[in-house]
Formats: structure tokens, C-alpha cells, sequence
């Protein structure tokens, strides 16, 4: 894969990988690794909302019922 960047952030990055002590590809792969993974949970999140929809009041239904048994406890 090629990728085209200004040369001011070219240098910022070989500045980093060389802080880091790695290569500039291993910075790259790296930082799309974790964009990926935060892309994951954001999708996981939305799905978890969607589900969730309109059921607010069972929500704090449950929530109540729990607080009400760890009072007990």
C-alpha cells in the first residue's frame, strides 16, 4: 500500500517511529489497528443502541431492581 502525505508529516512520523523504536510502517499499522478496533466498538455500540430503543422504562425498571436488592444485601 502507498500512502501520500505532506512532507512536514512525513517527518513527524519518522520523528515518532524513531521515538518509539520502530519503523514507519509499524507506526502506520499500528494507528489503522487501533482506528479499526474503535471503529468495532462503535458499530457494537450503535447495535447494543438500536436494541435498546424504546425501552427506557424497562431500563430503569432493572436498574431499580437492583439497587433495591443490593440495599437489602
Amino acid at each position: 500500500m502507498t500512502i501520500h502525505v505532506s512532507d512536514g508529516t512525513r517527518q513527524r512520523l519518522e520523528d515518532l517511529a524513531r521515538r518509539r523504536g520502530t519503523s514507519i510502517d509499524r507506526l502506520i499499522d499500528d494507528m489503522a489497528t487501533e482506528m479499526l478496533a474503535e471503529a468495532d466498538a462503535e458499530a457494537r455500540f450503535q447495535a447494543r443502541a438500536m436494541r435498546g430503543a424504546g425501552r427506557a422504562a424497562e431500563g430503569l425498571r432493572l436498574l431499580a431492581r437492583a439497587r433495591d436488592a443490593a440495599g437489602e444485601a
